[in-house]
């Protein structure tokens, strides 16, 4: 069967976010197809290795953080505090260990903060996906998220293959 390997800009009418769009949603895609088989969210990898748990929970936690305070200046929702029950970071600075958590659990959480980005930039204008926010440590507009969350979720996608190498689980083929 031929792939297309097309970019589409179905997903918003100004083609720039639509493409911008279309590259987050790629990211996501290839993170879940990382995920697929039988994959132990809690396996081990060493002494300062993160789990896929762990992971993924960072992944959703960041997501919504520049989604709500850097695009959308605003606090996050109530609904928040019952996908993120502790912190994203330790007092010394690493990523909170997630353990015990189900797949189907932390997936849902990526799906919901999605689902909340989705909905701030399928209704944002072009010049608002352009209108410069001044934070106070630094300039930001929602272009720049998009593009510094997909790749945030690629180099943690990279890390799950490794993870899944390191625990004797063969990379999924896509």
């Amino acid at each position: 069967m031929r792939k297309h390997l097309l970019v589409s800009d179905d997903l918003h009418p100004e083609p720039d976010i639509a493409r911008a769009l279309w590259t987050l949603q790629e990211a996501r895609q290839r993170t879940l197809d990382a995920l697929t088989g039988d994959l132990d969210p809690d396996a081990d990898a060493g002494p300062g290795v993160n789990t896929v748990g762990t992971l993924l929970y960072h992944i959703a936690a960041i997501e919504l953080d520049w989604l709500y305070a850097e695009v959308r200046e605003e606090d996050y929702p109530e609904a928040a505090a019952v996908w993120f029950p502790q912190d994203v970071r330790t007092t010394a600075g690493q990523l909170t260990p997630v353990q015990g958590e189900a797949l189907d659990r932390a997936l849902e959480r990526l799906a919901w903060v999605r689902t909340q980005l989705m909905d701030t930039f399928r209704t944002m204008t072009l010049h608002d996906y352009r209108r410069v926010r001044t934070l106070p440590p630094y300039d930001v507009t929602p272009e720049f998220v998009l593009a510094h969350l997909a790749l945030h979720e690629a180099q943690h996608q990279g890390q799950i293959l490794l993870l899944r190498r390191l625990n004797g689980q063969p990379a999924p083929r896509r």
